[in-house]
Order: C-alpha cells, then sequence, then structure tokens
C-alpha cells in the first residue's frame, strides 16, 4: 500500500542564514511558517489507512548543525590559486633550467593543485544556488564530482609523472641542485601556508578536505625535493632524483585514495562513512510505538549534507507530530542526517510494495 511522498509543503530548511549555533532547532516550539509538522494527509480516502507524516529533521553539524563551509573559505581559496599559480610558472621554468625531473614533477602536481582548487572553489559557489523547479536539491552534488574529479586528476598526473621517472632512471642527467633547492624551499612555504589556510573546513567537507589533502602533500614532496637535491650535491648521484619522482608520485596516490574511494562513494549515492545504517535502523527500530522500518535510504546531498528517507510502521500513532520531531532531532544528534523524511503508516498488516528488502 505505496503512497507517494507529498513534498509540496515543505519549504527548504538548508538555506537557513541565520546562526544555528545559537540555538538547537527545538521543532517542539519552533515555528516553521509555511507548514507544520503535523502528519499531512495525503488525500482523504488514505486518512483512516495511514498517517503519512513527512518531518523534516535540519542538523546543521556537531549536535545539530550543518557542517557549512567557513566564511572565508573564499579568501583561502583565492589566496592558494593565485600563489600556486604563480609558483607553478617559477618552477616549471626552473624545472627547465635545472633539468630536474623532480622540481618539474613538483610543477605538475602543483599545476593540477591550482585546477583541483579552482574546481572545489566553483563546487561550493554551486552549493550555495537556491532549488529550481527541476533540481529540487540545487547544485549542491557538484561538490562531490568535484572532489570526485579532484582526486581522479591527481591520480593522472601521477601516472605521467611516473612514466616519465623511469624514463630518466635509464638515461640520468645532471641537475642544478642549489637552483633546485632554492625553488623547492619556496615551495615549502607556499605550501604550507596555503594549506593552513584550508585546515579549519577541512575537519567538516570532503571537499575542502581535498584541498587541504593536495597543499599538505604539496609542501612535503616539495621538502623532499629540497632534500633529494642536497644529496645528489653531495654524493653525484643523479639517478636520484627520478627515484625521488617515484616516490613522490607513491607518497601522492596513497594520500589520495581515501578521497578518491569516499568520493566515488557519495557520487553513487552511498550512505557517507561515517554513517552505521544499521545503527540508524536499529535507533528508529527503537523509538516508542515502532514496529518496523523499511524503504530506508541514507544518501549525500553534498560533501556537507546527509539526508534521508524511511518507512516507518507505527499503529498507535497518536502522538504523530512529537514523534516525528523527536525522530528527527534524535537523527540529527547522533548521526548527523540533517535532512529526514519520515513516512508513517499505521496499518502493520497492509503490504507496502516498497516493504520486501531490495526493492528500490
Amino acid at each position: 500500500m505505496a503512497h507517494p511522498h507529498d513534498h509540496s509543503a515543505h519549504a527548504d530548511h538548508d538555506h537557513h542564514d541565520h546562526d544555528h549555533e545559537a540555538h538547537g532547532h527545538d521543532h517542539d516550539a519552533h515555528d516553521h511558517g509555511e507548514h507544520d509538522h503535523a502528519a499531512h494527509g495525503h488525500d482523504a480516502r488514505h486518512h483512516a489507512a495511514h498517517d503519512h507524516g513527512h518531518a523534516h529533521g535540519h542538523s546543521h553539524g556537531p549536535g545539530g548543525h550543518h557542517h557549512h563551509v567557513p566564511a572565508d573559505m573564499g579568501l583561502a581559496f583565492a589566496v592558494g590559486v593565485t600563489l600556486n599559480t604563480v609558483f607553478v610558472a617559477v618552477e616549471v621554468g626552473a624545472g627547465f633550467w635545472a633539468h630536474s625531473m623532480a622540481l618539474l614533477a613538483d610543477a605538475g602536481h602543483n599545476l593540477s593543485d591550482v585546477l583541483a582548487l579552482l574546481m572545489a572553489w566553483g563546487a561550493i559557489i554551486l552549493a550555495k544556488r537556491a532549488p529550481s523547479g527541476r533540481r529540487t536539491y540545487g547544485l549542491r552534488k557538484g561538490t562531490i564530482l568535484a572532489s570526485l574529479a579532484n582526486a581522479v586528476v591527481l591520480l593522472l598526473v601521477i601516472g605521467g609523472i611516473a612514466s616519465e621517472s623511469i624514463h630518466r632512471l635509464t638515461q640520468p642527467s645532471s641537475i642544478a641542485t642549489t637552483t633546485v633547492m632554492i625553488t623547492a624551499g619556496v615551495g615549502v612555504f607556499i605550501n604550507t601556508l596555503t594549506a593552513l589556510f584550508f585546515m579549519r573546513g577541512s575537519h567538516s567537507d570532503l571537499n575542502v578536505r581535498g584541498a587541504f589533502l593536495h597543499m599538505a602533500s604539496d609542501a612535503v614532496i616539495s621538502l623532499a625535493v629540497v632534500a633529494g637535491a642536497g644529496i645528489i650535491a653531495l654524493t653525484g648521484l643523479q639517478w636520484i632524483d627520478p627515484a625521488l619522482s617515484l616516490g613522490i608520485g607513491a607518497v601522492i596516490v596513497f594520500g589520495t585514495w581515501g578521497l578518491l574511494r569516499d568520493s566515488v562513494n557519495l557520487a553513487l549515492d552511498g550512505a557517507p562513512r561515517e554513517i552505521d545504517v544499521a545503527e540508524v535502523r536499529a535507533y528508529l527500530a527503537a523509538l516508542p510505538g515502532v514496529e518496523e522500518i523499511h524503504d530506508l535510504h541514507v544518501w549525500a546531498m553534498s560533501t556537507t549534507e546527509t539526508a534521508l528517507t524511511a518507512h516507518v510502521i507505527r499503529p498507535a500513532n497518536d502522538d504523530g507530530d512529537r514523534f516525528l520531531h523527536t525522530a528527527c532531532e534524535g537523527l540529527a544528534r547522533r548521526f548527523n542526517i540533517g535532512h529526514c523524511t519520515l513516512q508513517v503508516e499505521t496499518e502493520a498488516d497492509s503490504a507496502c510494495h516498497l516493504a520486501p528488502v531490495g526493492v528500490v
């Protein structure tokens, strides 16, 4: 006995611009203006059978608050793009001048980071676009696609670096070690500074975490290039330069794999890695009066926001509003699931066609 969700009466609460840290969203007292969270009757002929309550809980980070990107992230992206674009140009010139494969590899990596920062910045701007008639979630998913693109581009660049480095191992050439050390030293400073700009936002946004990882790995890589050039200057072992490039590639692949895995999962509408869907189901099933949970779905709307829908069989649903508010607030507080839609069904014996496991 399936009934479509009627979301037409629900305003999108994800665009509240006020400071959610100041209050905990007590839905029992909070007036939502254009609708209340009472059970919405779909149609008069269904009232006797089901109470299809649609409750939207809007978590805003820890304790019920969205992990919105910090306000200064725009400045961080602007500074990061500018500094790294200038440095890439300098590093490419120095790499050719010094005949250093490691320096050119680092320049290629920095160039990919500039593109990554531009994509991530653009995605965050797109995520702020309001929903439209066709794109009812707005463009939030763009943050996930940008995160995925960043990981893929970085791995492709590393593939090119590895290929050229293997070639250089068979035909090593002398490098200007002083030029390499000075240039790479500047890179350490620039990349460390840029990474610090993104550190705060990296804990709550996968997209910003990608930018942070790019910058942090670049700082380490530039430091390794400085050390490698110093060893070559002391020993004259020119094969160290291409070997170092291969080592750099391995470090980057290791650091990027988690970002790629998480991005692919979110792009395929998987539940965020930190959310245990079985625990979510158990929480809902343990709520007072609940006999069964089915058609449960948890997915990411963006790199910072998670949504949930579920059908709840609750025969004695005499406190429907309070139940919905309690359930959604609990999901927000315990699992950071901020956009919840629950459909309450009161007839346990009525067969919902979405009840069987595996049916979507």
